[in-house]
């Protein structure tokens, strides 16, 4: 059996879940880390056991021993990241968001293609195998015919730099919002009819917080909240008519609960004991290295690229800008 040599661009918090994630996974290794500074990569590779470290990205992406990179720096740097990982030759996990825009997104997937790399976003609940079941189980009628779904999702992450800095593509949609368009998508689908949104905004230009209605041609409607200000429940509640079903914590689904018509459980589905979650993703991407797909089934490409069109046009009607968007 094949041990996958993974590789890791960005040393902060998100790094640390990842870098915890493998060391319980089969089949791979920590094998090297890159951060900005060799210092940063250095203690963080030995912290989580990484057999080398870089002092920069590109040296990571330049060794031959490298199978896949996980690319965990914010989201204005993940152009940029991953453009230069495939120019290399290198499979990408691109954390979410998968860039700051739109544009930046199609470019990326051009390229990928036009030089035959792997590339998939790591929007982890893609891959979860409670999300699947959730879908099976909308597919099953055990609700009956589904037409409405309701999302949040909040934490307090106002005083972070990363979300405050428009140049970083800071803001809550691109945080969480992006996770609640992924839950809508994922059960009630892609043809949408209208879009009516609010926003709060920080005093640095960025949504704080967001109120989104997406009205389906199908005649369903999903009504979604996002925070960086607030602690939410992060339940997720899908009706039809003849139950609904609740999930709790749409971020990492930990179990669904169906209730008929009366109100009344009638079975309640728990999510397989994880690492963290992320491994899904992992063993997805190495799944379709393995196959020589480009990209995964789980997250197509023109997913990506169409929820990043759906939060350009949001960012849009709210009148937040980054400063990439005028490239």
């Amino acid at each position: 059996m094949k041990i996958y040599n993974i590789g890791i661009i960005g040393c902060g918090g998100i790094a640390c879940k990842m870098a915890a994630t493998l060391g319980g996974m089969k089949g791979v290794k920590r094998y090297a880390v890159a951060s900005r500074t060799l210092e940063k990569a250095q203690a963080f590779a030995d912290k989580w056991e990484f057999a080398k470290a870089y002092g920069s990205y590109e040296e990571l992406a330049s060794d031959p021993e490298v199978d896949l990179i996980y690319i965990a720096t914010p989201h204005a740097m993940h152009y940029d990241n991953a453009r230069m990982c495939i120019e290399k030759g290198k499979p990408v996990l691109c954390e979410k968001a998968f860039t700051a825009n739109a544009r930046q997104a199609a470019e990326l997937l051009k390229l990928a293609e036009e030089k035959k790399v792997f590339l998939t976003e790591a929007i982890w609940t893609r891959y979860m195998p409670l999300s699947l079941k959730i879908r099976e189980l909308l597919e099953e009628g055990v609700i009956g015919t589904p037409y409405m779904l309701s999302a949040n999702l909040g934490y307090v992450i106002d005083r972070k730099e990363r979300i405050l800095r428009p140049e970083l593509a800071g803001g809550a949609l691109l945080d969480l919002g992006v996770y609640l368009l992924n839950f809508a998508a994922m059960y009630f689908g892609k043809e949408i009819a209208s879009v009516h949104s609010v926003c709060q905004k920080t005093d640095t230009g960025v949504d704080a917080q967001e109120n989104i209605t997406l009205l389906f041609q199908d005649g369903k409607m999903a009504a979604l909240q996002a925070s960086i200000h607030a602690v939410t429940d992060r339940m997720g509640v899908i009706s039809g008519d003849k139950g609904h079903l609740i999930v709790e914590n749409i971020n990492n689904p930990q179990s669904v609960r169906i209730l008929d018509a009366n109100y009344q459980t009638v079975a309640v589905y728990e999510a397989p004991q994880q690492i963290t979650g992320y491994e899904y993703q992992v063993y997805a991407s190495l799944e379709a290295i393995e196959k020589g797909w480009l990209e995964s089934p789980y997250m197509p490409h023109a997913e990506t690229l169409r929820l990043m069109q759906q939060m350009d046009a949001l960012r849009k009607e709210w009148g937040v800008v980054y400063p990439c968007d005028k490239e």
